[in-house]
């Protein structure tokens, strides 16, 4: 399932224990469309999420051909069954329930140009009077052989703004007449941003298959 992350909060249980979780708005979404693997050798669903006005001719007519109205993001998802769905289906976040595993994807916060120490962790120089080291990188250099940088050496550069995938979270919560859903722990991306929520078999049941 699509949605957007809203932020950090915590809940209360009745013991009086504190669960940190994440918000997230999820849904809902509309089957777009249907793979199979009799016409496309795969079995999938395409879910649509947001209405949007800014869909181009091709867009407008294919969604208009689904009877769908537009939606600004369209992902597949595979399905083993995709005969239980049809075009146009409501999909709602009571597909999840407390308890669940889910892994969630998204973009990371990106963080701009940043230095090695920052972005790879590096200790830097010391941090004395005279040093003039700093937070700088050193010596990336091999000598006189193979005089050259090595592939993959810590550089400084554009940190975050990569997909991130975090797995193995637990559902806390489900708010259906909200289309809430509370997960347990961090969810990659900041406010707002998109992300996916996926389940995924529980760790017990894979212990046991």
């Amino acid at each position: 399932m699509l949605g957007r992350k809203i932020g950090t909060t915590q809940v209360i249980k009745e013991d009086g224990t504190v669960i940190p979780v994440t918000a997230v708005s999820a849904g809902p979404c509309f089957v777009v469309d249907i793979r199979t693997k009799e016409k496309n050798g795969y079995s999938a669903i395409c879910l649509g999420y947001e209405d949007t006005k800014k869909a181009n001719k091709p867009l407008l007519g294919y969604f208009k051909k689904q009877r769908i109205s537009p939606k600004k993001y369209i992902m597949e998802f595979r399905e083993d069954d995709p005969s239980s769905y049809e075009i146009g289906q409501k999909i709602g976040v009571d597909i999840f329930k407390e308890g669940d595993i889910v892994k969630v994807t998204g973009t990371s916060k990106g963080k701009g140009f940043q230095g090695v120490v920052k972005r790879h962790g590096f200790s830097g120089g010391f941090a004395t009077h005279g040093s003039m080291f700093g937070r700088v990188i050193g010596s990336s250099g091999q000598s006189s052989f193979p005089s050259r940088v090595w592939k993959n050496t810590g550089m400084p550069g554009r940190m975050g703004g990569y997909k991130t995938t975090v797995k193995n979270l637990k559902v806390v919560k489900v708010v259906s007449e909200k289309n809430l859903i509370l997960i347990k722990g961090a969810v990659p991306g900041p406010p707002k941003g998109l992300v996916v929520i996926k389940k995924i078999q529980s760790l017990k049941s894979k212990v046991q298959n």
